[in-house]
């Protein structure tokens, strides 16, 4: 990989499927890359791939000094710990310093930490494939001078990337792409379920639908796992419901209604709590069907 990182300090909080890969490609693009995980496992995992590793957050801010902290985390509330909680990384935070949060956040809560602290939103798309791969999708809420300068990160993760406009503008792009992934995966899964209970082979459906109208990458790699019952966890259902929720959250404040979209909450609510769900694969939402 070439170096175009070099001699740029850069931290990392967040060290799971999405997290881990991104971290390597930093530290493979030459940048001292510092990351800090709630779990000891793979901060041994990072200093055996040559990465440093803090004990504390206030320790990786200060590792970093002026320089950029990637975050990846699952909420909203987790992140708002992070940053800005008691041991966070704001009781070590130069005001220099630009942070990148990869994740999926609330918009209100993301507008909020923009305008305290040097911020980019820019979560991605692309699951645990893509950022193996580091060509993600990244939709980036910031200013122009943020943005530019977070460019570099997120050229060395990700291979689409587009700035959306002011802080918060990325969240929405991301919630609009949930929208679409939650809703898309209960069509195909409905959709193979209904030729399933035809006497048609879901296998052979999928096969003759790709390349259509309905083709889809959902349809292409999630209806390929739900034909072959294999929902070991990639994207957690329980990830998507939280996604799902604020989709809502962000509709209801302006005063967006959609029937569709409160089925699409009801489904992942059900399947993810009265189905036990949550720790599958969001394709695993087939089991509803399946079930009858």
């Amino acid at each position: 990989m070439e170096k175009v990182l070099a001699g740029e300090k850069i931290g990392f909080v967040g060290l799971g499927n999405m997290g881990w890969p991104m971290a390597r490609h930093l530290h493979g693009a030459g940048a001292e890359v510092t990351v800090w995980n709630r779990s000891p496992e793979r901060l041994e995992a990072a200093r055996a791939h040559g990465l440093q590793t803090a004990a504390t957050l206030p320790e990786l801010a200060r590792a970093v000094g002026s320089g950029i902290i990637g975050i990846n985390l699952t909420q909203t509330e987790v992140v708002e710990a992070v940053v800005f909680g008691p041991d966070g990384l704001i009781e070590g935070l130069d005001p220099g310093a630009l942070v990148i949060d990869f994740g999926t956040t609330g918009v209100p809560a993301t507008r909020s930490f923009a305008a305290r602290l040097n911020w980019v939103d820019a979560p991605v798309s692309g699951g645990q494939v893509g950022a193996e791969a580091a060509n993600l999708t990244i939709m980036a809420g910031g200013s122009p001078e943020h943005f530019a300068r977070a460019l570099p990160v997120l050229r060395t993760v990700g291979k689409r990337i587009t700035r959306l406009g002011p802080p918060g503008s990325g969240q929405v792009t991301k919630l609009a792409n949930q929208l679409i992934v939650a809703q898309t995966i209960d069509a195909v899964a409905q959709a193979l379920r209904l030729a399933e209970l035809a006497g048609l082979d879901g296998a052979e459906v999928r096969q003759a639908l790709l390349g259509g109208f309905a083709d889809s990458r959902i349809l292409d790699l999630h209806g390929d796992r739900m034909v072959r019952r294999d929902f070991a966890p990639g994207g957690r259902s329980a990830l998507q419901l939280k996604d799902v929720r604020l989709i809502c959250e962000l509709a209801e404040s302006l005063g967006f209604d959609s029937p569709t979209l409160r089925n699409c909450r009801a489904q992942w609510e059900h399947f993810v709590h009265d189905c036990h769900g949550g720790e599958l694969d969001h394709s695993g939402l087939f089991r509803l069907y399946e079930a009858g």
